[in-house]
């Protein structure tokens, strides 16, 4: 794939921070060069719970840059969106991590679930924007429809524009281009400075005209 022009790796999972070895393997992966002789942009997602621990061993084997899971500030919210065993705490102190280590900017995904985790948007908003201004990029993803195990209707569905609009209400936002083509994140910018967001409109603005990634499994099959 690199000799061929892939220039991006992303590991995601399940949770590749549970995974034997991981450093070890971005590390090979850090050896690689696209086909101009440059190093690959090497990313990781994760639900940050072990970053304290592997943010710096991580940045250290090679990995560039990381994207956090986080649907809601308020740990209730967030453990009826995920159903895990660990506080929102627990990933505010990994995104510190990855920050300390150099893995910048970081990248949030926030997945948007109506009547569930949509009063957590504009806190959310305000957090990152102040906590962590430009430093942080946080994306708003709409809630999709992943076969039979999400239950997933379209009436929880809060579509992109909405949230936009209510983030809007508090700060203004002009849009930007986007950093890549075939890159499935609308930018929105602080008009004052206080750096950007991102929205995913997976079911109400379809993206795939242009897709230009490929995924392979832990099987190594595509």
């Amino acid at each position: 794939f690199a000799s061929h022009g892939v220039k991006k790796i992303r590991l995601t999972g399940g949770e590749p921070t549970l995974r034997k070895h991981l450093e070890t393997l971005v590390g090979m992966l850090a050896e690689l060069r696209s086909a101009d002789g440059e190093p690959l942009d090497l990313t990781l997602t994760t639900n940050g719970s072990l970053l304290t621990k592997k943010a710096q061993a991580l940045a250290d084997a090679g990995l560039k840059r990381i994207t956090v899971s986080l649907d809601a500030l308020d740990d209730a919210i967030f453990q009826r969106m995920n159903d895990v065993g660990f506080p929102v705490a627990d990933v505010l102190a990994g995104i510190d991590a990855a920050l300390t280590a150099g893995l910048s900017p970081v990248k949030v995904n926030m997945v948007v679930k109506r009547g569930t985790n949509d009063g957590e948007i504009v806190p959310m908003a305000r957090w990152f924007r102040e906590q962590y201004g430009g430093a942080v990029v946080l994306r708003f993803i709409e809630y999709m429809d992943v076969g039979e195990t999400n239950g997933w209707r379209m009436d929880d569905v809060l579509p992109s524009a909405q949230v936009v609009a209510m983030i809007r209400q508090e700060h203004a936002l002009e849009a930007i281009e986007p950093n890549d083509r075939g890159e499935t994140a609308e930018r929105w910018r602080y008009v004052d400075g206080g750096g950007e967001i991102g929205v995913i409109s997976s079911v109400t603005q379809a993206f795939c005209h242009d897709c230009n990634r490929a995924r392979l499994s832990t099987e190594g099959r595509l």
